[in-house]
């Protein structure tokens, strides 16, 4: 943990507000699981226990959701990108046609492709949230273009391209591939699925965060006690917000697990956000090795579910990530072997961090009764450089499982 800021602005047991309630409900999330459980080849990830590594920090539990497995496309972003494909695509279909919303049976069976052929979905990603849209479309019968940025791994570039997106790399940081990927839908007439929101754009990502609740789900049902804090990686913060709000509505304002953001420190927007109270962009390269976090602008749906209910924000370096994705590999005897990617990790490397801080594990309530949940958002999605940062295959680790 680099730094520790409280927010202002958090406000424990306070009632779930309308203005949440608009972007994140109970309706809208039982939809988006109903169909998202219906896919082919749907299971819930598995929830580790890590008792050994509970025993070290000094609290009670500690579990880490395992996203990597999820539809086989490495991470959780499988829930919120093709699920918005799959929701624009009904909206499209009915609003051509002039009929009720199709199946996911219908679009599936081909007996739209007149209109869906005629569809092309894109938007810009640091690589997981783009594999997403990009399986999508090709599930659902759409076309589909991925903006990356100039760091985007060729691993991550060609991962995409697996599943027949044309793959557009751009100059300049993820925010600027945003931008290029909204200009260049709006001169062709293609539709941006993109899990940040901004400024006249919020339908979509609303969609992606409510498949994202899923995980959350899941999760609250897998495990026997709920929670006492909650320890989430940022990036745009849509992931975060979705989480944290389906905690919140499920086990109401009182008995909520407090939420700690964990932004990368080269790229802490949240960091700088929760500090001025207010969004806040930060500018540059953005440069860190968790790649799926290296946002500078937060999403502003992911602000306004947030901003009362997070209790605070740490920022996470490099080291601190791949000595993490190192211990979940080589773990302390008792606790599983997992195969965790660099931007995995941020949640429960700053969850560490502040155990071993008796002040800052004060200042966010830690201690010996704490029960802890961090979300494993994806596996070794970038093979070759998680066998460099952990000195072993994805592989040989699930083989000591």
């Amino acid at each position: 943990m680099t730094e520790l800021v409280i927010n202002a602005r958090y406000q424990p047991g306070a009632p779930y507000s309308a203005t949440q309630a608009a972007i994140l409900n109970d309706a809208a999330f039982a939809t988006a699981r109903d169909t998202i459980t219906a896919w082919p080849d749907y299971a819930p990830t598995p929830l580790h226990a890590l008792p050994a590594l509970a025993r070290e920090a000094g609290i009670a539990a500690l579990h880490f959701k395992d996203e990597g497995g999820r539809f086989g496309l490495g991470s959780f972003k499988a829930l919120g990108g093709a699920y918005a494909v799959l929701r624009l695509l009904t909206r499209e279909i009915a609003a051509r046609k002039d009929i009720a919303e199709p199946s996911v049976a219908d679009i599936l069976s081909g007996v739209h492709a007149d209109v869906i052929s005629t569809i092309t979905v894109c938007c810009a990603t640091d690589g997981n949230h783009g594999r997403s849209v990009a399986w999508g479309a090709q599930t659902f019968g759409c076309n589909c273009v991925i903006f990356i940025h100039a760091t985007v791994s060729e691993g991550r570039k060609a991962a995409i391209a697996a599943f027949g997106a044309e793959v557009r790399r751009c100059a300049g940081n993820y925010d600027e591939s945003v931008r290029e990927a909204d200009e260049t839908a709006r001169r062709e007439g293609w539709f941006v699925v993109s899990d940040t929101s901004y400024p006249g754009y919020d339908t979509i990502p609303k969609d992606v965060m409510q498949g994202y609740e899923l995980t959350a789900a899941e999760a609250a049902e897998q495990i026997d006690t709920p929670p006492t804090h909650l320890f989430l990686q940022t990036g745009v913060g849509g992931a975060a917000a979705a989480i944290a709000a389906q905690f919140y509505r499920r086990y109401g304002p009182e008995n909520a697990p407090r939420v700690i953001l964990a932004d990368p420190e080269n790229s802490a927007c949240w960091v700088e956000t929760i500090r001025a109270g207010h969004p806040v962009a930060i500018n540059g390269d953005l440069d860190t090795l968790m790649a799926g976090l290296a946002c500078g602008e937060v999403s502003l749906l992911a602000w306004d579910v947030l901003q009362p209910m997070a209790c605070a924000v740490a920022s996470v370096s490099d080291d601190d990530a791949v000595a993490m994705m190192q211990r979940l590999a080589d773990p302390l005897p008792g606790d599983p072997a997992i195969v965790a990617g660099e931007s995995a990790v941020a949640g429960l490397a700053a969850f560490l961090s502040i155990a071993a801080n008796p002040h800052a594990a004060a200042r966010i309530g830690l201690g010996p009764d704490s029960r802890v949940l961090c979300f494993g958002t994806e596996g070794d999605t970038d093979p070759e450089l998680y066998e460099k940062l952990v000195g072993k295959s994805a592989a040989e680790v699930r083989a000591q499982a």
